[in-house]
């Protein structure tokens, strides 16, 4: 099977970003993809809820959303948006940052909701609250689908193996990390933690990223990658928009977890 993870600099207009999406996830298709992955909030990167408040929609409106369903059916491929920003009927009015997987035939088959929320001071002069603006989930989520068993993570989620434990304990053989990391964190910790998070499940990892100068207040790391159960780099998006394509077996998932079976080897202990 063949995935292609999309790599773009989305900017904080949502009719801006949209054609510039769906050119490179037809380009994928052009190349032979099952299924394309794009970034974390691929319709809308901004640092202000007054622009968001003006421009997002809620999901049952959301033209970048439709537009996706329309393209996934047009091409007959699985499409796993990384996350829409979206609009929610929270009281306090936070948004979603919501992944979508979609069928071929344009169906919504699993949404989730991002659970861990990117609280950080990274330095004096780089923070993020991204619980200020948005509202996590809480709720794990895994697909199954005709390319494996796909579960949904987001970006931050990385930090937080016991999710992906989870997801992989219930069957995942694929997990998607659809990100926008921080350059800082990104040079740091992007590759070391996505191959550890293959290596403790036994999954295929596919981390489609956000890369560049997204605004004048964001950047993002880029270096979309696919790894596998084994834990090996398969494909590095550099730092440019495009398309990484990879090619990927599943009975490497089995062969993985075959020579450390340690998803069954966990012990109940006490303490500290």
């Amino acid at each position: 099977m063949r995935a292609g993870l999309v790599q773009i600099t989305s900017g904080d207009d949502p009719a801006q970003n949209l054609p510039v999406t769906l050119g490179l996830i037809r380009a994928a298709a052009a190349d032979g993809a099952d299924i394309v992955l794009t970034p974390e909030v691929t319709n809308m990167v901004s640092t202000s809820r007054q622009r968001q408040t003006a421009l997002l929609h809620p999901e049952d409106t959301d033209p970048s959303l439709a537009a996706f369903r329309a393209e996934a059916e047009a091409l007959g491929i699985w499409l796993s948006i990384g996350s829409l920003a979206l609009k929610t009927d929270d009281p306090d009015g936070r948004f979603a940052n919501r992944s979508f997987l979609i069928a071929p035939d344009g169906t919504v088959v699993a949404r989730y909701d991002k659970i861990h929320m990117f609280d950080v001071e990274i330095s004096d002069t780089e923070s993020y609250r991204e619980s200020a603006g948005y509202r996590p989930g809480d709720r794990a989520v895994m697909a199954d689908t005709p390319l494996g068993r796909i579960g949904l993570t987001i970006c931050y989620d990385l930090r937080f193996p016991h999710l992906y434990r989870r997801l992989a304990q219930a069957g995942a053989q694929i997990i998607t990390v659809p990100s926008a990391f921080s350059p800082v964190t990104g040079a740091a910790h992007w590759e070391t933690l996505l191959r550890a998070r293959a290596i403790e499940t036994g999954c295929f990892i596919f981390a489609a990223a956000q890369t560049g100068q997204n605004t004048e207040a964001r950047a993002t790391y880029g270096h979309s990658l696919a790894v596998s159960p084994w834990g090996e780099v398969l494909a590095d998006g550099g730092t440019g928009p495009g398309i990484t394509m990879v090619d990927f077996d599943l009975a490497d998932v089995d062969r993985s977890r075959g020579r450390i079976p340690a998803l069954g080897h966990d012990r109940p202990f006490e303490g500290p």
